[in-house]
């Protein structure tokens, strides 16, 4: 996994205000938490952070803390939902050695059985590891699955020293006939849009 080092200052100001101006400065408000101690307001650069955020479950190792340095990971990411810039961090400290759960993006590769159709229903999943082992994502290869094929979580190939939290019986992703629509028929729409229609004239009266 990758491990990024970023310098962190203390912050001593809060409150909207407090963090426009963080931002403004190039910087990123962020909180440091874990292991029974007490929560770290620090900043960190925006742009190294930015680019270390890139990778999924990237680790940081946070420098210019009174005691050192420490290892965290990225908890929650909150960016502004419009220009997608950084506006705040939650960082969980870790250590080596210590298991974490975390969510792993699945990476469907191969092709689809002719006639069939991927349906996706989960992106990530859940499992545990070893904080500094967690890998980038676990692969899922699709080649050779028929029409009806579903894959569990359980049937996932994990990556080494990485166990499952999700539930196992977690729906990942199924093969579908591609000539038979998922989408309700037009007639079946029409007559629930009437049968809403006739419940809600009682009311009307």
């Amino acid at each position: 996994m990758s491990e990024v080092r970023i310098a962190a200052e203390p912050r001593t100001e809060f409150g909207k205000g407090a963090a426009r101006r963080t931002r403004r400065a190039g910087k990123v408000p962020a909180v440091l938490y874990g292991h029974g101690t007490d929560p770290q307001h620090i900043s960190l650069p925006g742009h190294e952070l930015m680019l270390a955020l890139k990778t999924p479950n990237v680790l940081l190792t946070i420098e210019g803390l009174g005691d050192g340095s420490e290892l965290a990971l990225p908890k929650d990411v909150q960016r502004d939902p419009i220009k997608g810039f950084l506006e705040h961090v939650d960082l969980l400290l870790v250590k080596r050695g210590e298991k974490v759960v975390v969510d792993l993006p699945v990476n469907v590769v191969g092709d689809v059985v002719a006639g069939g159709r991927l349906v996706q229903t989960e992106v990530q999943i859940s499992v545990e590891a070893e904080a500094t082992h967690i890998p980038e994502s676990v692969s899922l290869d699709i080649t050779g699955l028929d029409i009806d094929s579903q894959v569990l979580a359980k049937d996932l190939k994990l990556p080494q020293g990485t166990d499952l939290a999700a539930d196992e019986e977690t729906l990942i992703v199924q093969i579908v006939d591609a000539t038979v629509s998922t989408e309700p028929a037009a007639e079946e729409s029409e007559e629930a849009a009437g049968e809403g229609a006739e419940g809600a004239e009682p009311a009307a009266e």
